[in-house]
């Protein structure tokens, strides 16, 4: 036996600073991270395979009923669903759980306590937090668990032996092991019986145990419990759901092979026997009083028993979940039935009478095939559009999971139940393309799809959530038996205004439609394949005119409409006379295209495993971004358009530099990658999986802080979890995002340095109205000048001396003695020197000046202009002409130099002419003056040199 206790006296730390201490116990965590995108989040996910569980809760002094909580798994993570309005639990509760080792495999509730199977592992948590973890001692996984009483009871999943643990401590109390020939499945534990359990079997027979005593007290064979065991062969007769009924000593079971039994364990009798086309997934008995047995089938059908008529089917509700139904409990007390599926939902039936057929009171699900097909809506990065193999599409909120919902197709569900045909059946086929423009959607339709094997493109209205007004078709309108049926292409387009929505064919055909009247306005010809692909291997089409158009786009001025087709060339339309203007061959097929509206980049993915950028102005490829080792499946760009992400059937994710053409960040993910969209707020990267049915989202590390930007090779790439749900509150995942960046290495993030080149002039990045003004302050004095003095104030309240200078500076308070003269005040004040000067005289005479010439270019012009007035005695000038020539030495503020110098010599020329001494630094100045102008005109002519060299090749 192992067992591992995490539980301690002392209280655990913030999860936020125990994450930041196992990342600086392994330094190596942070290596394995992605370097700009980290994960954050998963979408869409409600439940999977593995039953939930149902608790409910009575407070004192509760008037709204009990509160109802249910458990349901999400693979390595466990969610808590509050049952009244069907939503996660954002309180002070975590209601996810971190990640368990492997995929959990049965879940169960002993008050506050949720406890997990995950592999051999047997999980406690309370409020979130994992307390206790026991392990199988014999390292097998384990299948089904439950709590009863002060222990937990966990079966094998070779389903040989039955394990006890207590609840408190964790020790291994007792092993039990069955007999050669019973597979234990699930363990159900009978009303009113003291330490005595049921165990069922595949085989499809039942064990009564006495836990205490580790014996078998009684087995019920197969043959009672089944009406024809002989009928039918060992594998379907596996006992798949067991259940207590309101009645002491009775229990429901439920076979594979469809058959379920009502049966009287006391007696050893079957008392009524019922069967459902399907096998038997769930069962479960109303607990309000009235007799009725709910079954669940793995078609999704749910079967109502009456038991007063001896088992009459009383309703069956058809295709209630569009796949198996796992779990089925009835809410006690209450006329409302729970059930969960393996379609990712959980729903909730209510009968308003004991006769009546339930009706649905609410759900809450998510897609139940994996999405292939996602892009953001809208300009606020709040919602994102998926479309998935399973016919629907739906809108996932980022904000809050509550928010989301599927796109209504119609009233499905009475045609359904009036003929008699799953839901699905009923539904569109798969959406191969979407386009939104939120730009009118409070007028009309704002989306439209193209579907798969479909004539047509169809219109959504976002607003009302469903399906919109227009059909736009591509059928010719030659009528008669001559009429041709043109399959629609996979491209669709809705202009920027959002008034045009432009669909393609597989023909060729581009028609473009008005989305608020549905009326086509405009078609546009492709025209015949060009001759330079003419002699392509490929097989493009038998008819000239059969060129399969790939993908659309248009400018958001709405000029030019672009058109990529299959054999390889970009077509470029006047939007107003639908004229083919340019079109551009590629080296291979293109496969899809998109543009980002702001820098009117144009990406296409070709088939030679290349996405080329094109620039929609001149008309040319501009980049050419390589190294995949896959088909491309989907690209994306940063809404400031500096970084294109696109991912390959390698299952890596890369992120190129554009402006470089750089690849800067890859890193590979479990799955492959189907689809990607970046937030229009460049904050996430949204991702959809193969294998997965939920959205992923991708923190962008350098919106939250400083990310390396550096090249990067297939020997720097990084293995990636996906990223887990999270049960926290919006505001405290997001405000989480502040600790991406604490432990990580240093990055080389570029920062410009104070001096490029010491050969270089450096200016002072200061705005040119600053030195202007200086050089023109009398002629504004004199613009501004009063027309009147300002008047003294009659009796002033008192009166503070000041010092001189710009910096305003009371002066001490100096006592005068009455015997001396009162000069003495005058020369202190005299003596006294301003922050200007006292910096200046501080400065290296040999040095830079840098604290000097800082302090100075934070001044006014007027303060300057005062400073250079009060340089009055020798010394003073002398120290600045000094500065004047050292800073043009060092090659930095050569404008705010020159500055200075022109209104230094227009205060002060004829003092410094009027002293020889000074005339020696002048003559410095005039010399360092020449030399530095002559170098800033070799420049400047140089640079002219060159961008006239550069306009004149282009």
């Amino acid at each position: 036996m192992v067992v591992d206790d995490t539980s301690n006296s002392s209280s655990p730390p913030p999860r936020k600073r125990l994450r930041q201490d196992l990342d600086s116990v392994n330094p190596k965590h942070s290596k394995l991270e992605p370097r700009l995108f980290v994960p954050f989040r998963a979408l869409g996910l409600v439940t999977n395979h593995i039953p939930f569980v149902l608790q409910t809760r009575s407070h004192k002094g509760a008037t709204d009923g009990p509160r109802i909580h249910l458990l349901t798994c999400l693979g390595k993570t466990w969610a808590m669903w509050e049952g009244g309005k069907m939503s996660l639990l954002f309180l002070k509760t975590v209601v996810v759980g971190p990640d368990a080792p492997e995929h959990i495999s049965s879940l169960a509730m002993d008050g506050d306590h949720v406890w997990v199977a995950s592999g051999p592992y047997v999980i406690k948590y309370h409020r979130g937090k994992e307390i206790l973890r026991v392990i199988n001692p014999l390292g097998l996984a384990l299948s089904f668990i439950t709590v009863f009483g002060s222990q937990v009871l966990a079966l094998s999943e070779n389903g040989g032996r039955m394990f006890l643990w207590n609840t408190s401590g964790g020790e291994l109390e007792s092993t039990i092991q069955f007999d050669i020939g019973f597979t234990a499945t699930s363990i159900l534990h009978p009303a009113t019986y003291l330490n005595k359990i049921l165990v069922a079997s595949s085989q499809g027979s039942v064990q009564l145990w006495n836990i205490r005593s580790q014996t078998c007290i009684y087995k019920f064979s197969s043959n009672r419990l089944r009406s024809s065991p002989d009928s039918s062969g060992t594998e379907n007769c596996a006992i798949t759901s067991m259940t207590q009924s309101p009645a002491i000593d009775v229990v429901g079971i439920g076979f594979t092979s469809g058959e379920l039994s009502v049966y009287d364990v006391r007696a050893d009798e079957r008392l009524m026997r019922m069967y459902m086309e399907g096998g038997i997934r769930a069962l479960g008995f109303r607990s309000d009083g009235e007799p009725i047995l709910a079954s669940a089938s793995s078609a999704g059908h749910i079967a109502l028993w009456d038991l007063n008529s001896g088992g009459r089917l009383l309703h069956m509700v058809r295709g209630a979940h569009d796949g198996a139904i796992t779990a089925v409990e009835w809410v006690p007390g209450q006329p409302v039935l729970i059930t969960s599926g393996e379609d990712n939902s959980v729903k909730q039936w209510l009968f308003d009478s004991p006769t009546s057929a339930p009706r649905l009171l609410k759900f809450r699900s998510g897609h139940h095939a994996p999405p292939h097909l996602i892009r953001y809506y809208g300009e606020d990065g709040k919602q994102l559009l998926s479309a998935s193999r399973d016919r629907s599409l739906r809108c996932t909120s980022v904000v809050r999971d509550s928010r989301s919902f599927e796109m209504s197709q119609g009233s499905l569900v009475k045609k359904a139940t009036s003929l008699s045909i799953p839901l699905a059946s009923l539904k569109f086929p798969p959406i191969t393309s979407i386009s939104n423009s939120p730009s009118r959607a409070k007028d009309w339709d704002d989306i439209l799809t193209a579907h798969t094997d479909e004539t047509f493109a169809r219109s959504w209205t976002m607003l009302g959530k469903k399906l919109g007004k227009y059909n736009f078709g591509f059928v010719d309108d030659i009528k008669g038996k001559s009429k041709e049926r043109i399959p629609l292409g996979s491209a669709v387009c809705v202009t920027a205004c959002g008034n045009f929505g432009i669909a393609s064919s597989s023909t060729g055909s581009i028609h473009m439609w008005n989305m608020q009247s549905g009326i086509k306005r405009k078609s546009f010809n492709i025209g015949p394949r060009p001759p330079e692909i003419a002699n392509r291997s490929q097989n493009f089409g038998t008819k000239k005119r059969d060129r399969c158009v790939t993908g659309l786009a248009t400018d958001p001025l709405n000029k030019m409409v672009m058109a990529s087709t299959l054999d390889g060339t970009i077509n470029f339309f006047n939007f107003q006379t639908t004229k083919l203007e340019h079109t551009l061959i590629l080296p291979s097929s293109a496969v899809s295209l998109l543009l980002h509206n702001d820098s009117s980049l144009l990406a296409t993915i070709c088939d030679d495993m290349v996405v080329r950028l094109i620039d929609i102005e001149t008309r040319k490829i501009v980049r050419e971004l390589g190294g995949f080792r896959g088909r491309v499946l989907d690209i994306a760009f940063s809404p400031d358009s500096r970084w294109l992400v696109a991912t390959s059937l390698d299952s890596i994710i890369r992120t190129f530099d554009v402006p470089t053409g750089r690849l800067i960040d890859a890193f590979r993910t479990s799955s492959v990658a189907t689809s990607i969209s970046f937030s229009p707020t460049n904050d996430f990267l949204a991702t959809a999986h193969v294998d997965s049915v939920g959205v992923y989202l991708w923190a962008n590390r350098a919106q939250y802080g400083d990310a390396s930007f550096q090249s990067v090779s297939d020997d720097d790439l990084t293995d990636t979890n996906l990223p887990s749900v999270q049960g926290l509150t919006e505001d405290d995942a997001l405000s989480a995002l502040s600790d991406l960046t604490v432990n990580d290495t240093p990055s080389d993030v570029f920062s410009t340095p104070s001096q490029l080149d010491g050969e270089l002039i450096t200016l002072t990045l200061l705005p040119r109205a600053r030195w202007q003004t200086l050089l023109n302050l009398e002629v504004i004095h004199q613009r501004n000048k009063p027309k009147e003095p300002p008047k003294v104030p009659e009796k002033a309240p008192f009166f503070l001396p000041t010092l001189p200078g710009v910096e305003p500076r009371f002066a001490p308070v100096i006592k005068e003695d009455p015997q001396k003269p009162t000069r003495r005040l005058e020369k202190t004040m005299a003596s006294l020197e301003s922050v200007f000067q006292q910096k200046l005289s501080a400065e290296d005479i040999n040095g830079d000046y840098e604290a000097f010439f800082t302090f100075a270019k934070s001044l006014s012009p007027a303060a300057i202009d005062l400073e250079l007035r009060s340089l009055v005695t020798l010394e003073n000038l002398k120290a600045f002409i000094n500065a004047l020539i050292r800073r043009l030495i060092s090659h930095r503020d050569f404008e705010a130099v020159q500055t200075f110098q022109s209104v230094f010599l227009r205060l002060h020329g004829d003092v410094i002419i009027a002293n020889e001494e000074l005339q020696h630094h002048l003559k410095e100045l005039l010399d360092v003056q020449k030399t530095e102008s002559h170098r800033v005109l070799e420049l400047i002519s140089s640079s002219l040199g060159t961008l006239g060299f550069v306009r004149g090749t282009l």
